[in-house]
């Protein structure tokens, strides 16, 4: 189960991390030590995958508070995107730019709704399982995040 989540999770961790693959490495090795640890108390009442990406939700935001940082600062997303295609990483991260940067501007919250929704394209209940924010904070965070990115990237443009 875990080895389909994977690729996903690390995908999300990564965005949550601004582009930090070690950072992100290190959180989804810790969600996936827990998760395992765990296993016996997941009763199935949701989705694995809901599950699993409310663990390392809870770890990101845990490492959060420990290093008394904000998630993005805005041009952190530009230093080390992994994302695997044919053109170069930093060809991606210029014509990502912008985006990244309007990412990094967002609440933490704002941030993993937003990665959540259009990234991972999980559903409102499903981020509701993973961020534990009532359905209505999930779907104001939405909005917002949405409203801001489109300020910020009508400004840029």
């Amino acid at each position: 189960m875990i080895s389909q989540e994977q690729e996903s999770l690390r995908r999300f961790l990564l965005m949550l991390c601004c582009g930090d693959s070690s950072r992100a490495d290190d959180i989804a090795q810790e969600a996936l030590l827990k998760a395992y640890l765990s296993f016996g108390k997941f009763e199935g009442r949701s989705r694995f995958s809901t599950w699993l990406f409310r663990i390392a939700y809870n770890c990101h935001y845990d490492s959060l508070r420990t290093d008394g940082r904000r998630a993005c600062e805005p041009l952190e997303c530009l230093r080390s995107c992994d994302i695997d295609d044919e053109t170069s990483v930093a060809d991606r991260r210029f014509a990502y730019q912008d985006l990244y940067q309007a990412i990094g501007m967002l609440s933490v919250q704002e941030q993993a709704v937003i990665l959540l929704f259009y990234m991972e394209e999980k559903s409102i209940k499903e981020i509701v399982g993973i961020t534990g924010m009532p359905s209505g904070t999930v779907r104001s965070c939405l909005s917002r995040g949405r409203a801001h990115l489109k300020v910020y990237l009508e400004k840029t443009m």
